[in-house]
């Protein structure tokens, strides 16, 4: 059994998920509306409409695809926002026990975000979590779109992993279709950038964390 249970594997998400960043990402999406002249949205309409890659969550407000133009300076203007103000935010409430008591347990874990990884690797870092994971991996190369692929080299570089034996913790959809390109299982935290209502028909819901862990561990026991 210890064997077993040495081969299960976590790839957490970053924002929205170990990093409760909820109100600088709606500060960000604000302020990029803004430089179009759109009218800001609340959280609750954000966590209705949002999807990958983000052109299509634009479209969802707008009516259209952004030009090329508008795309960058949307995305210009929101990781600009978003850097200022990302340091007034914390981890979830629990993770870096819950991060602790996993890697304790025997198990391995991994991050992988589509955060830019030069920004991603120092944040982490600064929460005192690194030490928990195996590998560390951030966005290289334009943003806005899905992390299947990124999903792909990060399982790739992970020694001795079994994708069938992992399970991607995160908050987004996007989340179950990277995990399902690699052939893992997905439990979705609606605390963060998706309500309920639209994680249920791609994974598994849960509304905390330590429930995360808990549904993470049965899929991977399931799974042996």
């Amino acid at each position: 059994m210890g064997k077993q249970e040495a081969a299960a594997h976590i790839v957490w998400d970053w924002n929205g998920t170990l990093f409760h960043d909820n109100a600088a990402i709606i500060g960000a999406t604000n302020a990029a509306f803004a430089e179009l002249g759109l009218a800001p949205i609340t959280l609750e309409r954000y966590r209705a409409l949002y999807c990958v890659p983000v052109p299509k969550f634009y479209e969802r407000l707008m009516g259209r695809l952004p030009t090329d133009a508008e795309w960058e300076i949307m995305d210009e203007t929101f990781h600009q926002y978003y850097a200022q103000h990302r340091t007034a935010c914390e981890l979830t409430e629990g993770a870096a026990t819950l991060l602790a008591g996993w890697r304790t347990a025997g198990h391995s874990q991994s991050l992988l975000s589509m955060y830019v990884h030069d920004e991603l690797v120092p944040l982490v870092r600064g929460f005192g979590i690194e030490p928990h994971f195996v590998r560390v991996d951030g966005r290289t190369g334009p943003s806005g779109g899905s992390k299947a692929e990124h999903m792909v080299r990060h399982i790739g570089a992970l020694a001795g992993v079994d994708p069938r034996r992992t399970v991607v913790i995160g908050d987004a959809a996007d989340d179950a279709v990277a995990a399902r390109h690699v052939g893992a299982q997905a439990v979705l935290y609606t605390g963060g950038s998706h309500g309920r209502a639209s994680l249920e028909t791609v994974g598994v819901p849960v509304d905390s964390l330590a429930e995360a862990v808990e549904e993470a561990e049965r899929l991977a026991r399931r799974a042996a």
